[in-house]
């Protein structure tokens, strides 16, 4: 009897704390400040107003997850520009035309507050790359014209302007600029005076410290994880977290299995070979390699399960910083549909309500929470635009 009564008032207890976190969750703006979804958009043609069975983002599992604000992230490889930029622009304003009672296009703080109280999700675009710009500082203008958030100054690829973490990790012997050039500091200075968000992630080294000297503005990193649990170069080192904190700005948490966890890409490689003969058929059969991958994928789900970063890990990667910087310099940045695994647990945008529960469990105050989740977002465009 005396264990019966224990697991009931246990279970209790339990549940009346997800109530509660369930409750500060809904009473927060949650923001997400990278998401990739418009290049499956342009691609597919997808309307995601209405529930999508794969992907990670869509408006009614954006709804359920309590996300209120995302800032969708305009992106392409090496070989896209301008012209690409405006196109997925372009398709984000379709989105939000289709849909008027559910989302939003906002540009200033106060903006994206009105979207939220009447509803609606805010968004928000930035673009991840400064080669679409094209070395122009007019494209900039047009491109910040037209309601840019911010921008990475790189991707994975350098300018002739700015280096990037993969080139000057893996091909700098080769690189003929290294850091910013006399064109990337009047880029940065252009973007401060636009009222554009400086974004560190994805940049070396040298750009970052060279962009943290230039700018007179809070500076953020839109997603990117903690170096000292991954030593990836997509990952920050903790004085460059320090760095970001000390212009006022904000590092947004990536979701991203590789980010997050070091033994994820010896788990996937290894998951590749096993099925490589198989893959080769399938991509035969349908004639589509992504088709092939999709069916693999689906056939060896439970592998593909066990592969992911675990929950409590993304929870540390967050801790990490607020213990090295304050709760006032970091947020979420998730890089859904822009990866292909995510931690157990936070596999879609509906998910979000287990972070909240996760750093509650953990003695964080509901202040600072609510500054994790979004708070800490608004002030950094606050700061840079109003």
């Amino acid at each position: 009897m005396k264990k019966t009564l224990i697991f009931i008032l246990l279970f209790s207890s339990i549940h009346v704390f997800g109530q509660s976190s369930l409750k500060i969750h809904k009473k927060a703006i949650v923001v997400d400040t990278h998401g990739d979804i418009l290049t499956d958009q342009i691609k597919s043609g997808i309307d995601l107003g209405i529930r999508q069975k794969g992907g990670n983002f869509d408006l009614i599992r954006a709804r359920e997850g309590g996300l209120d604000v995302q800032v969708f992230s305009v992106w392409s490889d090496y070989t896209g520009g301008f012209a690409l930029a405006n196109r997925q622009i372009d398709s984000l304003d379709a989105l939000i035309s289709r849909h008027p009672d559910m989302i939003a296009k906002v540009r200033t703080a106060a903006e994206l507050k009105s979207a939220v109280k009447q509803g609606k999700m805010a968004a928000l675009f930035g673009v991840e790359g400064g080669h679409m710009i094209e070395n122009k500082l007019e494209n900039l203008d047009a491109l910040a014209k037209r309601g840019m958030t911010y921008m990475t100054l790189t991707w994975n690829n350098s300018t002739p302007w700015s280096s990037s973490a993969y080139e000057e990790t893996f091909k700098k012997d080769s690189l003929k600029q290294i850091g910013l050039s006399d064109l990337g500091v009047k880029i940065i200075k252009r973007m401060n005076e636009l009222g554009v968000i400086v974004d560190l992630s994805h940049v070396g080294e040298t750009t970052f410290y060279d962009a943290i000297r230039v700018s007179t503005k809070p500076v953020m990193a839109s997603h990117s994880s903690a170096y000292v649990f991954h030593a990836h170069q997509r990952n920050l080192k903790d004085d460059q977290i320090r760095a970001i904190a000390k212009t006022g700005g904000v590092i947004f948490v990536n979701f991203y299995s590789d980010f997050l966890d070091s033994t994820y890409r010896p788990k996937l490689v290894s998951f590749n070979a096993r099925h490589k003969a198989e893959l080769a058929e399938l991509t035969g059969k349908f004639g589509s390699r992504s088709k092939a991958e999709e069916e693999i994928n689906r056939k060896y789900k439970q592998e593909i399960d066990d592969m992911k970063a675990p929950l409590s890990l993304l929870i540390e990667h967050i801790d990490h910083m607020v213990k090295l910087v304050g709760a006032d310099h970091v947020g979420l940045g998730a890089d859904y549909d822009g990866a292909e695994s995510f931690p157990k647990g936070l596999e879609d945008v509906s998910k979000y309500p287990v972070i909240t529960e996760e750093l509650l469990k953990l003695g964080y105050s509901k202040k600072d929470v609510k500054k994790v989740l979004g708070g800490n977002f608004i002030r950094l465009l606050k700061a840079n635009r109003g």
